[in-house]
């Protein structure tokens, strides 16, 4: 496992770029009052609405409300810095509800694939909701212990928030109708119902299960590389 870097798909300059773009629309929301706690708290508001939509398979409806809920996970982050509110109750909020938000959006797609009857979909979907959750644990508890104080430990990783939500969105906006048909009793398959409608999401969440695992490991071995360079007895 030494040979996993801890590279990532969202390079701190890219980060800033987005923030940089993201600031005007910030400032607009707090020209109208809304405070970076307002803007969690629609982001979680959002994705609640977006687990419901994956609850009742209406795929890519929840698809373009994880991208909205993320772009507020975005600006209220923003919209702190801009303003001078940054608080560590406020890091703590935005990171609580965003776990309970993204909970939300797996409980509601692993419902509605069961109601649908595809058991390796809901499978794949724990494994990924699962995944996502190391990823964000590790961050917190090596935060917690002193280790890659900041945001650095958000660099680290070949999936972090961002890559999942991209990820999801593909696969939830472009899977549509059931997400798995089955004949009827005695009716020819004529090869279509070999493949379950809807494929992207069982690509997209397979995906977020593989890499999220792997920015896990990756995580693991930053923090172990820095205990090295300063050993200190485990807690």
């Amino acid at each position: 496992m030494s040979g996993i870097g801890s590279g990532t798909a969202v390079s701190p300059d890219l980060r800033s770029r987005v923030r940089a773009i993201a600031e005007p629309v910030a400032l607009t929301f707090g020209r109208l009052g809304l405070t970076p706690d307002h803007l969690t708290m629609i982001g979680f508001g959002i994705a609640i609405l977006a687990g419901i939509a994956a609850a009742v398979q209406a795929w890519p409806l929840a698809g373009i409300l994880v991208i909205g809920g993320g772009a507020f996970d975005t600006l209220d982050g923003v919209l702190a810095r801009a303003t001078g509110r940054v608080s560590r109750l406020g890091a703590f909020m935005d990171s609580v509800f965003d776990r309970w938000g993204e909970s939300a959006v797996y409980i509601g797609i692993i419902w509605g694939l069961a109601q649908a009857g595809f058991l390796d979909g809901v499978a794949v979907a724990a494994a990924a909701m699962g995944a996502a959750f190391m990823v964000s644990y590790t961050r917190a508890k090596s935060e917690g212990l002193g280790f890659t104080g900041g945001t650095g430990m958000a660099t680290v990783g070949l999936a972090p928030r961002e890559v999942r939500i991209v990820i999801l969105t593909l696969g939830l906006v472009f899977a549509y109708g059931p997400i798995y048909e089955v004949p009827p009793a005695g009716a020819a398959c004529a090869g279509v119902c070999d493949f379950p409608q809807g494929g992207s999401l069982g690509l997209a969440l397979g995906l977020i299960a593989v890499l999220a695992t792997i920015t896990t490991i990756q995580r693991i071995l930053h923090v172990r590389k820095q205990a090295a360079q300063a050993p200190e007895e485990r807690g």
